[in-house]
C-alpha cells in the first residue's frame, strides 16, 4: 500500500473539491437537529461525511493491483444451489403458516444476503452474470407473489380504488365509465387490467397480477441494461440487485396500483435515455424514448412529474457539456466513453406540452387536475410552508403517536425503516463524487446525478420546508433507480485505491446491514408488518372482507349523496378505507376514540385487529394516533349488535334507546 503525496492528490481537482465541500456541508447541518426532530436530519449528514470521508481516502490511498480477498470457489459454486433451497423455502412457510411471517422475512434476509455476497465476493472465474441475475429475478417473483397468494383480497389501500374503476370499464365496456374520475385521461392501467382478465378468461385480481404483477419484478433487468452500459457485469448486477431489495420497489410490486406500471415505463425509459447517451443511436432508439414517455403520462400522473424531473436533470446535463467547465477530449481515458452530448431539448419541449395539455383535460375535484394541483401548492406555501415546519405534512401512517414517552423500540425503529435507504444513499454519494472527475464525467452519468440529487429535493428538501404537495413518499421507488447505479459505482470505486482489509470490512458490513434492513423496513411487509404494533396492516383477512360485503348488503350500498351526517360510519384506519373505496358504505371515516375514554358514534364498526395490532383513531383533539382499544370502547354496550361473524361486529343505535 502507498500514499499519494499532495501534489499528486491535486485540491484543486473536481472530484476532490466537490468532497471537500460535501464534508463541509455535512459538519453545517449537524446543528440542524437541535432545531427539529427529524429521521434523515439525524442520519444524512453522518451518512454524507462519512462517504466523503471515504472518497477522500480512495484518493489518497494507492493501491498495486492488489484485489480484495475472494470467497473460495467451492463456496461460490455452492451457494446458488443453498439460495434455490432457500426461495423454496420461502414459498413453503406463507403455504403452511398462511401469511407472510417474521419467520419469512427473517429467511428472506438470510437469502438476499446470500445473494448480495455472491456479487461482491465471487471471484472473476467464478462469476456467473446470468445465473446470478436469474437469483435476483427469482427473488423478487417469490418475495411479491407470496404477499400476493397470500392476502386475500389486495394489499393497500389505493387499489381497492383503482379495481373498483377497473370493474366499471368491464361492466359498462367503455371508458366512459370513468370519465368522471382524473384516471379518464390516465387509463393505461385500467385497461391493461381489464385486457388481461378478459384475455386469460380470469377474474380481475387475477388479470392484475398476471399482467402488472409479473412485469414488476422482470422489470429489474432494465436497472442491469441501464447500469451495464456504463459499468462492467459485476457491478451492473449489483446495481439490480440493490434495486430488486429497495423497501419501496417492493411496496408497489405488492400494491400494485398505476404508480408500479408507471414505475415499469420510468425504468424502461431511463434505459432508452442512457441508451441514446452512450451510443451512436438511430431513430428507432429515439422513437422507443419518445413512445415509453407518452407510456407514462398516459399511466399516472406522479409517474409523469417525475419523469419530466428526469427529463429536466438530462437537459441540464446537455447545458453543462455544451456550456459548461468541463474541458472534455477523446484523448482522456475515461471508462465511460465520452461522446458528444445528446440534443433532448425537443423530446423535453414535447413530453411538457403533451403533460400540461393532458393536465388541462382531465378532471379533478370539479377543476381540471392541472388547476387544482396549481391550487394545492399555492395554498401550501401560503399556509403551511416554513422552514423546519416538518410536522405540516405529517399523515396517518409515519410514526405511531403517543401521549406518552416513547419506548425504545419506538425510537430506534423509525431508524430501522431508514437503515437500507441511508446505506445506498452513502454509496450513492461516493458515486456521485467519482463521476464528477473532469475525465470521467459525461452526460450519462451527470444525468444520474442530477436526477437522484433533484428527486432527493422532493423527498428530502421540499418536506422540511412543509411542502408535501408532490406526495414525496411515490417518489422513493424511481429515485432507487439512479441510487441503485450510482451505488453500485460508489461501491465499486472503494473497492479501488483502499486497502484489501478495509474494503472487505465494507463490503461485508453492506452485504450484512443492506439486504435485512430493505426487508424488515415497513414498505416490504405492509401486508403483515413485522413490528405489527408500531404499524398498521395494510391487508385483510377473510372475515374481514366478509364483514365488508355484509355491510353493503345491509344498508344496500347508498350513494354518498344519499347519507346523512348522522349516518356515517366509524371504525379504525385503515379499515375505514376498503369500507368506503370499495362502495360498501362511501360515508365511513376515521373513529374518534378519546384516551382512556369511549367513543361517542352512533353508527361504529369494531374488529379484533383494533385490540391487538396497530391501527389509527383520532382523539379529542383531531390527532390521528396508533392506539390499541377495547371492544367496549367503540361498541358502547347501550349500543345493538346488527352484525358480527366473531371478528367483527357492527353496532348502531339501541331501539330501546333512540
Amino acid at each position: 500500500m502507498e500514499y499519494r503525496s499532495l501534489s499528486e492528490l491535486r485540491p484543486l481537482r473536481l472530484d476532490t473539491v466537490a468532497a471537500i465541500g460535501g464534508l463541509a456541508i455535512a459538519l453545517a447541518l449537524l446543528p440542524l437537529r437541535l432545531f427539529a426532530s427529524q429521521i434523515y436530519l439525524n442520519t444524512v449528514p453522518l451518512v454524507l461525511g462519512t462517504a466523503c470521508l471515504l472518497y477522500i481516502a480512495a484518493l489518497y490511498q494507492q493501491r498495486d493491483g492488489e484485489s480484495y480477498p475472494r470467497l473460495p470457489e467451492s463456496v461460490t459454486m455452492a451457494l446458488p444451489s443453498v439460495v434455490l433451497v432457500g426461495l423454496t423455502a420461502m414459498v413453503l412457510l406463507p403455504v403452511v403458516q398462511g401469511e407472510r411471517t417474521a419467520a419469512f422475512f427473517g429467511l428472506s434476509s438470510v437469502v438476499a444476503t446470500l445473494l448480495v455476497g455472491q456479487i461482491l465476493f465471487a471471484s472473476d472465474r467464478t462469476f456467473d452474470r446470468g445465473l446470478l441475475l436469474l437469483q435476483i429475478v427469482l427473488f423478487a417473483f417469490v418475495f411479491r407473489f407470496t404477499a400476493l397468494y397470500a392476502t386475500p383480497g389486495f394489499v393497500g389501500i389505493d387499489i381497492w380504488t383503482h379495481m373498483e374503476l377497473a370493474s366499471a370499464i368491464r361492466e359498462e365496456g367503455s371508458l366512459g365509465a370513468i370519465s368522471h374520475d382524473k384516471h379518464y385521461a390516465s387509463p393505461f392501467y385500467h385497461l391493461l387490467v381489464v385486457a388481461s382478465s378478459l384475455l386469460f378468461d380470469v377474474s380481475l385480481r387475477l388479470g392484475l397480477y398476471l399482467s402488472v404483477g409479473i412485469v414488476m419484478p422482470a422489470s429489474i433487468l432494465l436497472v442491469y441494461a441501464t447500469t451495464n452500459l456504463l459499468v462492467s457485469d459485476r457491478w451492473s448486477v449489483l446495481a439490480a440487485a440493490l434495486y430488486a431489495l429497495a423497501s419501496h420497489v417492493s411496496m408497489w410490486g405488492i400494491h400494485l396500483i398505476p404508480t408500479s406500471l408507471g414505475l415499469v415505463f420510468f425504468l424502461g425509459m431511463l434505459y432508452a435515455l442512457i441508451r441514446v447517451m452512450r451510443i451512436e443511436y438511430t431513430f428507432r432508439d429515439f422513437s422507443l424514448l419518445l413512445l415509453l414517455s407518452v407510456a407514462v403520462v398516459l399511466t399516472h400522473q406522479v409517474s409523469t412529474f417525475i419523469m419530466l424531473v428526469l427529463l429536466l436533470a438530462a437537459f441540464v446535463a446537455q447545458v453543462v457539456f455544451v456550456v459548461g467547465p468541463f474541458g472534455l477530449t477523446r484523448l482522456d481515458p475515461d471508462v465511460f466513453r465520452v461522446k458528444k452530448p445528446v440534443n433532448l431539448i425537443g423530446l423535453v419541449v414535447f413530453n411538457f406540452g403533451m403533460t400540461i395539455f393532458v393536465w388541462s383535460l382531465t378532471p379533478y375535484r370539479q377543476q381540471s387536475f392541472l388547476a387544482t394541483v396549481l391550487s394545492f401548492f399555492t395554498q401550501t406555501l401560503e399556509e403551511s410552508a416554513g422552514f423546519l415546519n416538518i410536522a405540516s405534512g405529517s399523515t396517518g401512517g409515519g410514526e405511531a403517536a403517543s401521549v406518552t414517552d416513547p419506548t425504545l423500540l419506538e425510537q430506534v425503529l423509525p431508524y430501522i425503516d431508514a437503515l437500507g435507504f441511508l446505506f445506498l444513499l452513502g454509496a450513492t454519494f461516493a458515486g456521485c463524487l467519482y463521476v464528477v472527475h473532469r475525465r470521467r464525467a459525461e452526460q450519462s452519468v451527470f444525468t444520474l446525478l442530477l436526477a437522484a440529487a433533484f428527486m432527493l429535493v422532493f423527498v428530502m428538501g421540499m418536506p422540511m420546508f412543509g411542502i408535501h404537495t408532490f406526495i414525496p413518499t411515490r417518489w422513493f421507488a424511481f429515485l432507487y433507480a439512479p441510487m441503485a447505479i450510482l451505488g453500485a459505482i460508489g461501491l465499486r470505486t472503494v473497492t479501488q485505491n483502499l486497502s484489501p482489509a478495509f474494503v472487505v470490512s465494507c463490503l461485508l458490513l453492506f452485504t450484512l446491514i443492506y439486504p435485512g434492513a430493505m426487508v424488515l423496513a415497513v414498505e416490504s411487509n405492509a401486508d403483515n408488518p413485522v413490528f405489527d404494533e408500531q404499524h398498521e396492516r395494510l391487508a385483510y383477512d377473510e372475515a374481514e372482507l366478509a364483514a365488508v360485503e355484509s355491510v353493503a348488503a345491509l344498508t344496500g350500498s347508498p350513494d354518498g349523496s344519499e347519507i346523512r351526517p348522522d349516518q356515517r360510519l366509524y371504525t379504525d384506519h385503515p379499515y375505514q378505507t376498503v369500507i368506503s373505496r370499495t362502495g360498501a358504505y362511501p360515508s365511513t371515516t376515521t373513529a374518534t376514540v378519546p384516551n382512556d375514554s369511549v367513543a361517542d358514534h352512533e353508527y361504529v364498526v369494531y374488529r379484533e385487529a383494533q385490540s391487538t395490532r396497530a391501527v389509527y383513531f383520532t382523539d379529542e383533539s383531531g390527532e390521528g394516533r396508533i392506539t390499541q382499544i377495547s371492544r367496549d370502547q367503540l361498541c358502547r354496550p347501550d349500543q345493538a349488535t346488527i352484525y358480527t361473524n366473531g371478528e367483527v361486529t357492527v353496532c348502531t343505535p339501541s331501539p330501546a334507546t333512540a
